[in-house]
This record gives structure tokens, C-alpha cells and sequence, in this order.
């Protein structure tokens, strides 16, 4: 009953019609930022905070909220239509969403991602308001031991993600781990591979990987085919921007695995929606009955992806509101907006803030409604863009990728690393090689090697902690088991081979 109560003190707060209209704010502002490459939800944010200083608790935390779920829905826009990711989480949607556009079914895979976002969205408040306090003491079972293995999980998916050549995955993958390592050792504050170039000193930023491998290169093979009629047409007619009914059929399960995926892996402070897409993609392809399919355009590759990074946002918000624990810079920043208002996130924050947290959760599960309401009729609207001709698109989407490459570290230097990364992701499409396991490196190999190198020290050099501590056990042998399957398969098909001869 406690709950029931609390669902109709924040409904209470929530419907007021203040509150409503900064609930539509925040998502619409949300979804336009997050559009934009470079700026993910915790970017938009920051630059839209100031607008609720002025603001009671309540409407400022359920605005903020807002932009938070909105900014990850805007990220598959561009996924989907120009291969171009708003930011990490939404790189595994480029995989299947960029090939449905590509195959003239834009507009079915930019609906797909709406409702996958609303059903997922929906599903993780549920789970928020259901088993927030229990899930958080879970959460906290984890330390440095689960997180690597967590992280080791989530890159043994380069078997599923490589195709016909496990080789080759592999050799993307080791060139994701080594672009991750340079820069600036945490541990010794020493520098690596920086080629005697201070601006290197810092890293290299995601987006400049991202947009670099997946939008250049695409516009140089494209270019390069001069196949013009082919490059992204759409079909004409309102039904025919939409998903079919076979289409949301064959997602139904995919929406299921993204919604508790994401929430799920969400709850984990620092796991992050990015390790939630790719893995919950993964399920998704070793579970389904044509796995060769992903990759070329298949609805559940949109549909498992988008579900999970947006039911990320109710899991992160587990560990935020119960324990005063930020799982990701979005989080932190809204942390640090409720401590402004004089709100401390906690065990207590129940009792004593009631109207804020119930208010948030409430807003959640109206927001949703709105972000399905806002951009299923612009499905259409967004999918007109791929009938703009390609001498107009690809120095539009030149544009738009130095504008995201520049913005996220403001360097021009930034400029000259993602016309490599296009070059380099030209190459490896050319070559047969696949990109997505370059990615899941880079994104993954440095809170990896940060999670190794912390538990070695806590346990002074013995990695034996890892078989000591039952969910990491679990995890790495999952690991191993998905990394051994080609193996078991060439033995099979060897195995046939003796019998036959």
C-alpha cells in the first residue's frame, strides 16, 4: 500500500499543470538537443540546467528528468538516418537502423525505436517504483572484481558482432583496446602513444571514433559505389513510414530483452547504458532464429538496443535516489541539482522528500506518453530527410560530423583525427572488417583496464579474487562459454567433416 500511496501523492504532483508543461519541456528540449552528435543526455543537461535554478524541487528534478530520457531518444535519430551516433549508446542501433534506412525502411525503424523507447521507458519506472530499495543493496555487492568482469562480458559479444570472421573481429576489437589506452595513465599519470603530440596528452574523444568509422566512412564508400539510385531511398505514404505489424511481431521479444537488460545493467553504478545496448544487442542475435540477418537491417536490432538505453535511465535513477550514488555524469549532474535545492537523495529520501521522489517517478511514466506522442508523428517529418539528394546529404553530413567531432573537445586537431578515423573506417569496410567490435573496445577498455588494475591492488597481485567472489565467477565463466562457442563450432563442423570422409 505504500506504494500505491506514494504513486498517488506523486501522480498529485506531477498533474499539475505547472508541472506537466516542464515535464513536455524537458523531453522536447530533450529530444531536440540530444539530436545533435556530441551532446548526450548528460552534455544537454549541464547546458539546460541554469533553466530551473529558479524552480521549487519538484517541477526542476521532474524537468531535468525530462531532458534526461528525451536526450536518449534523440541519439536514434541520427543513428538511424545519417549513421551518425549521438553518443556511445546509441552506436548499436546504427548497426541494424542505418541498414533499414539504407533499405528503404527509415521511417519503420525510427518508429521502432520510439516504441521500443516507450515500452522500455515504461517498463524500468515500473521496475523503479516496484524494487528500487532491494535492487540497490544488490548493487552495492559490486566492486571493482564484478565491474571487470561485467566489462569482460560485454567484449566477449565481439563473437557475436564479427560476422563470418572471428579473426578479424578480434583484430577490430585489439585496435579499440589500444586507441582506449592513449593518453594519460590514471595510475601513474604517465603518457601513452601520444606520439610526442601534448594535445593526444588527454585521450581521444568517442565521437571522434564514432562519427569518424561510422558517418565518413560511410560517405566514402558511397561515394566511391556511385550507386546514387540505391543510397537511401524512402517509400511514399504515410503507412509506409511506419512499422508493419510483422515488424513489431518479430521485436516483441526484443522489446522484453532491452527493457530488463537495460534496467538491470542500468541499476550498476558506472556500467552505463552503452555495455546495456551492446549486450542486450547480443542476446538478441544468439537467441534469434537468423542471426546472419543483423547487420543488414533486421527491426530487433533497432528494437533490443534502443530498449535497453532507455530503459537504462530508470535503473540509474535506483542507486541516485536510494543510496545518493551517481551511476554516470548524467546522474552526477542531477545529483548535484537536488543537493542545490536542499534535497539529499537517500534511504530517507522517502519520508522525507516524498513529493520529489514520487513526483519524479510519476513524471517518468507521464513523460513516456509524451516522447511517444512527440515524435511518432514526426517519423515522416525526420524520414524526408533521406530524399535530400546526395550531392546536398554528404556535405551535409560532413558538416554535421566536424560540428560533433569539434564540439566535444573544441580542438581543431579533433578535426584532423576524424578524417583519419574515416579513412580507417573506409579501409575496414572495404576489407570486410567489422567496425562495431573497434567500437566496444574503445568504449569498454578503459573502465576495463581502470576496474583490473583496482582489483589487483586491493588484493595485492592475487587474481585468484576473481574465482572467490560468486558474481564475478558467474560473469567471467559466461564469458568464457560465449567466447568458446566458435570454438565448439569449428570442432563440430570438423567433427562432420571425419565422420563423412
Amino acid at each position: 500500500m505504500d506504494i500505491i500511496n506514494g504513486l498517488v501523492q506523486g501522480f498529485s504532483v506531477a498533474l499539475l499543470p505547472v508541472n506537466l508543461m516542464w515535464c513536455f519541456v524537458g523531453c522536447f528540449l530533450g529530444t531536440v538537443v540530444g539530436i545533435l552528435p556530441g551532446l548526450g543526455p548528460a552534455a544537454t543537461i549541464a547546458m539546460l540546467m541554469p533553466l530551473t535554478y529558479g524552480m521549487n524541487p519538484a517541477s526542476g528534478i521532474i524537468m531535468l528528468t525530462g531532458i534526461y530520457y528525451g536526450a536518449k531518444y534523440g541519439g536514434s535519430t541520427t543513428s538511424i538516418l545519417l549513421n551518425i551516433p549521438g553518443e556511445s549508446s546509441s552506436v548499436a542501433t546504427c548497426l541494424d537502423g542505418y541498414q533499414m534506412a539504407r533499405n528503404g525502411r527509415a521511417g519503420a525503424a525510427l518508429g521502432i525505436a520510439a516504441i521500443a523507447s516507450f515500452i522500455a521507458g515504461t517498463v524500468g519506472v515500473i521496475l523503479l517504483t516496484l524494487m528500487a530499495p532491494p535492487i540497490a543493496q544488490i548493487a552495492l555487492a559490486f566492486s571493482s572484481p564484478e565491474y571487470f568482469a561485467l566489462m569482460l562480458l560485454g567484449l566477449s559479444l565481439v563473437v557475436l558482432l564479427s560476422g563470418a570472421s572471428i579473426v578479424k573481429g578480434v583484430l577490430s576489437l585489439l585496435i579499440g583496446l589500444w586507441l582506449t589506452s592513449i593518453g594519460t595513465d590514471l595510475f601513474t599519470a604517465e603518457s601513452r602513444y601520444v606520439f610526442g603530440q601534448t594535445v593526444l596528452v588527454g585521450g581521444i574523444d568517442f565521437m571522434v571514433v564514432a562519427i569518424g568509422v561510422f558517418a565518413l566512412s560511410e560517405v566514402l564508400s558511397s561515394i566511391e559505389s556511385r550507386d546514387e539510385t540505391n543510397v537511401l531511398p524512402v517509400p511514399r505514404g504515410i503507412l509506409n513510414l511506419l512499422p508493419t505489424w510483422e515488424e513489431l511481431k518479430a521485436c516483441r521479444f526484443a522489446f522484453v530483452n532491452g527493457s530488463l537488460v537495460g534496467f538491470f545493467v542500468g541499476v550498476l553504478p558506472g556500467a552505463g547504458s552503452t555495455i546495456a545496448s551492446f549486450i542486450s544487442y547480443g542476446i538478441e542475435k544468439a537467441v534469434s532464429k537468423h542471426p546472419e540477418k543483423f547487420g543488414t537491417g533486421v527491426p530487433e536490432g533497432v528494437a533490443a538496443p534502443e530498449g535497453a538505453n532507455n530503459a537504462d535511465s530508470g535503473g540509474a535513477l535506483v542507486p541516485l535516489l536510494t543510496l545518493g550514488l551517481p551511476g554516470g555524469s548524467a546522474t552526477a549532474i542531477m545529483l548535484s541539482a537536488l543537493v542545490m535545492w536542499g534535497v539529499k537523495p537517500g534511504p530517507l529520501m522517502m519520508e522525507e522528500r516524498p513529493d520529489v521522489f514520487w513526483g519524479l517517478v510519476a513524471s517518468m511514466y507521464i513523460g513516456n506518453v509524451m516522447l511517444l506522442v512527440l515524435n511518432l508523428p514526426l517519423v515522416p517529418v525526420f524520414a524526408q530527410i533521406l530524399r535530400v539528394p546526395v550531392f546536398v546529404l554528404f556535405p551535409m553530413i560532413l558538416g554535421i560530423a566536424m560540428v560533433g567531432a569539434y564540439s566535444a573537445s573544441g580542438r581543431i586537431f579533433d578535426l584532423a583525427l576524424l578524417a583519419g578515423f574515416g579513412l580507417l573506417g573506409y579501409l575496414m569496410v572495404k576489407f570486410r572488417y567489422p567496425t562495431a567490435p573497434l567500437i566496444l573496445g574503445f568504449v569498454l577498455g578503459d573502465a576495463m583496464e581502470r576496474a583490473l588494475r583496482q582489483t589487483l591492488m586491493m588484493s595485492q597481485g592475487d587474481i585468484t579474487t576473481f574465482a572467490e567472489r560468486p558474481i564475478a565467477a558467474a560473469m567471467l565463466a559466461i564469458a568464457v562459454l560465449i567466447l568458446l562457442t566458435p570454438l565448439l563450432g569449428y570442432f563440430n563442423r570438423w567433427r562432420t567433416k571425419a565422420i563423412e570422409g
